[in-house]
């Protein structure tokens, strides 16, 4: 389950990382023109979708990578990411995939009870 684990917050973490890419790029966009908030609407909390853009891929990258180590630490920061790309993106046709597999790795993650066998 480790390996697993392992697995899914490292590509999770990946796609996290092209969605907060886009959001990021798109806040930054939001910011240098105006008219373009008047006509899309904009958004409610940019700071959030920055930070969030950052950390959240981050944190799962990481998670992924100590899965077979430190597999608590790790199930949790996995959490914490689908929970911060849940809340700053919401869970959409691009966010479904890293939310999922982040969430899912997290929760393999602090199921698993022994290493797996090499």
């Amino acid at each position: 389950m480790r390996n697993a684990a392992l697995m899914l917050g490292v590509i999770g973490g990946i796609w996290g990382m092209l969605v907060g890419f886009f959001s990021f790029g798109y806040t930054e966009l939001l910011d240098r023109f105006n008219e373009l908030a008047e006509f899309t609407g904009g958004v409610e909390n940019p700071a959030l979708i920055r930070t969030v853009s950052l950390v959240s891929p981050v944190l799962a990258i990481a998670g992924g990578a100590m899965a077979r180590a430190q597999n608590i630490a790790a199930g949790v920061l996995m959490l914490v990411s689908s929970l911060g790309m849940y809340v700053a993106f919401g869970f959409g046709a691009f966010t479904m995939f890293p939310i999922a597999m982040c969430a899912l790795g997290g929760v393999l993650a602090l199921l698993a009870r022994r290493p797996d066998l090499h």
